[in-house]
């Protein structure tokens, strides 16, 4: 765990912890991340259960040398917003990356320790924890539109992902600045990827263990047809983009780079 931590210090990281209506899962969730010595910023987006009086009692009752801090929205603004207001708090509060992992127990905080070791060997890329396509308990509609998903990421930046669509990432936080973001949902997750590979940025995926609760138990505020349609104009506009902006500068960086190496 020592080793863990001086790699935490160097590279100068804290967890995002976006959360909406999560009071099932929460507790169990923030009580495992603090089993790892890394400062956690939790983001309330406008919850309206007892998300906030579960955290705020696990905040006072902390004992762990990390600090534990908690933001609240009054009205739920899209897990994008959440992610962009830890981004920024972490930008002033001194850190150079955060790694924002979903609050509803899907995701163990176990596998921080491999996106730490990735870091460790490329701290300017982004790293996105790959689910696999299967999964147990995994609903059918997850796994088509992650293969959509997946299809539309690489017409836009030539990259190949096996999972898009995880939430459990580590951003360099220079990722978040010098950029106008036109999205504030899931489809913001989307977004910065795209726009920071046309940036330059790297993007590597990691494997990392899921679970998935059964039916009747699981919690998921992802709404079918709106944010369906939020994504379908987003990768409208993606795609768009990389056809007048992102190919033409791929090809003339391309040329420039293959004449560079003849002389």
């Amino acid at each position: 765990m020592d080793q863990l931590q001086q790699q935490i210090e160097i590279l100068k990281v804290c967890l995002v912890l976006p959360t909406y209506n999560h009071a099932t899962f929460i507790e169990n969730v923030l009580l495992d991340c603090i089993q790892y010595p890394i400062d956690i910023l939790i983001i309330n987006d406008g919850s309206t259960d007892q998300t906030q009086n579960i955290v705020d009692k696990i905040i006072s009752n902390n004992t762990t040398p990390q600090t534990i801090e908690l933001i609240s929205f009054p009205k739920n603004r899209g897990k994008g917003a959440a992610i962009k207001a830890g981004a920024k708090r972490a930008i002033k509060l001194g850190y150079k990356a955060i790694i924002t992992m979903d609050s509803d127990g899907q995701h163990f905080p176990s596998d921080l320790n491999s996106f730490i070791q990735q870091a460790i060997q490329t701290p300017h890329a982004i790293i996105i924890g790959s689910r696999g396509i299967e999964h147990e308990n995994m609903p059918r509609k997850n796994t088509t539109a992650n293969k959509i998903s997946n299809f539309w990421f690489h017409f836009q930046t030539a990259i190949d992902l096996p999972d898009t669509q995880s939430g459990y990432r580590y951003y360099p936080l220079s990722c978040f600045q010098r950029n106008i973001w036109f999205t504030d949902r899931y489809n913001f997750e989307l977004e910065i990827m795209v726009r920071n590979i046309w940036r330059g940025y790297q993007v590597i995926p990691i494997p990392i263990h899921v679970y998935y609760p059964p039916e009747g138990v699981r919690i998921t505020h992802f709404r079918p047809t709106v944010d369906f349609l939020r994504i379908t104009l987003l990768n409208t506009f993606l795609s768009i983009i990389a056809v007048i902006y992102f190919y033409p500068k791929y090809a003339i960086l391309s040329i420039f780079k293959t004449q560079k190496h003849k002389h």
